[in-house]
């Protein structure tokens, strides 16, 4: 019986506009780096150390394997790397806000979640820091309180679509796939966790179509979501 909830967050819980957000958050992130490379390269440098973490299937942090494809470009420089990545966090990355919104009926659908008893844990993929879903997760208008679980870049080991990825999280919490539904906007990313019998929800609203799409358990917009939930039984 499903008693809990994973949630994807980028498009999921936080409305999003995909392409603005890639914009504003390159365009802000590489303003601290313009001394040492311009757009394109940065853009590129970044991308490839984003590709490794996808790729890793081994146990190491996405933090550490990030870390390391970038060192192998930068050297001795890493550490000043890391700083900036830092200062960006605490400072320019909230320009980004501009791209993302509030939903109403997903945040109905946490409350009655959260007040029949289910455990909810956010799912995001693990390509960012801490602070960087913290504050996504406010901006959604919900609190980090309202979730058991949340992954991250320097907590979690493997990325989305790794099957591992969704081990890691079962693991983690506790739970067998039997107990859990994964509510995602990716038809491939988020869809893939019934390879290992999650249950699926599909949020029309902000779908991405893979060319390798797989099929949802249910799919529907926030608003067939926020019914499911209240159609969903209390377990308190």
């Amino acid at each position: 019986m499903i008693n809990t909830i994973l949630f994807d967050l980028d498009g999921t819980l936080l409305p999003m506009d995909l392409k603005v957000f890639e914009k504003v958050y390159f365009g802000s992130l590489a303003k601290h780096f313009t001394d040492k490379h311009d757009l394109h390269e940065f853009i590129e440098l970044i991308w490839g150390a984003t590709k490794a973490m996808i790729a890793n299937t081994e146990h190491r942090t996405n933090e550490d394997v990030f870390m390391e494809s970038l060192r192998l470009s930068v050297h001795e420089q890493l550490d000043e790397y890391k700083q900036r990545f830092a200062h960006f966090y605490q400072t320019d990355f909230d320009a980004v806000r501009m791209a993302v919104s509030k939903n109403e009926e997903v945040l109905h659908a946490v409350k009655t979640l959260k007040d029949k008893g289910y455990t909810l844990a956010l799912a995001t993929n693990p390509l960012f820091p801490r602070l960087a879903i913290q504050k996504r997760i406010e901006w959604a208008g919900l609190n980090i309180e309202d979730f058991s679980y949340i992954t991250s870049f320097e907590d979690n080991h493997y990325c989305k679509p790794q099957p591992k990825f969704y081990q890691e999280v079962l693991s983690d919490i506790g739970k067998t796939p039997q107990e859990c539904l994964m509510v995602g906007n990716d038809t491939y990313e988020d869809l893939i966790a019934g390879k290992l019998n999650i249950a699926t929800y599909l949020i029309e609203d902000h779908a991405i179509v893979r060319d390798h799409a797989l099929e949802p358990t249910y799919q529907g917009s926030y608003t067939d979501f926020l019914r499911f939930v209240e159609a969903l039984p209390s377990l308190v």
